[in-house]
């Protein structure tokens, strides 16, 4: 058997069901997912890449994150996700939850719940290892350079993140 997600109702409750990854969702069943920004104190955001063989977005720029596996909260996906793309360990003081919204899921009938969570932390590029089936590259980026990237997308298009000019207003960029 595959990964297993929780199944959560509209309202964000457990429904005691899980969901095997892979296998298409039904309509009325959610599932979380985590995007993690971590801000530095020079104003930049470490973004990460994604590999050429993923089946969504690859080779594109974006924030770590992924998809709780059943039992996880939204935290500990947050710190589980950045610690296996980027062998990180994110202090869970340092983080907020910045948003949550909710959008259809891919390919089927379910949806999806996203919580962003936003990091403030100083990280050393040299300490990051990559997940290199997820991830093939880290680095900072500030808001002009994010913009740039959306321009020529080389990040993943603002649909995906439809909160990043609110992300850069909240963080006074």
């Amino acid at each position: 058997m595959g990964e297993l997600w929780d199944i959560y109702d509209r309202d964000r409750n457990k429904t005691g069901r899980f969901h095997e990854r892979g296998k298409p969702m039904k309509r009325g069943e959610y599932h979380l997912t985590v995007q993690v920004w971590i801000l530095n104190s020079r104003g930049e955001f470490l973004i990460t890449k994604r590999s050429p063989g993923l089946s969504f977005w690859a080779n594109r720029w974006h924030a770590s994150g992924g998809c709780a596996v059943a039992g996880d909260d939204s935290i500990q996906t947050a710190l589980k996700e950045v610690n296996e793309e980027i062998g990180v360990s994110l202090d869970p003081a340092n983080g907020q939850l910045f948003t949550s919204y909710t959008q259809p899921h891919y390919d089927d009938d379910g949806n999806i719940i996203f919580d962003v969570w936003l990091f403030r932390q100083d990280i050393d590029l040299s300490t990051i290892v990559l997940q290199e089936e997820e991830i093939c590259d880290a680095k900072w980026a500030n808001k002009q350079e994010i913009h740039g990237m959306l321009d020529n997308e080389s990040f993943i298009p603002t649909s995906e993140c439809p909160y990043l000019d609110e992300l850069f207003a909240f963080c006074k960029l």
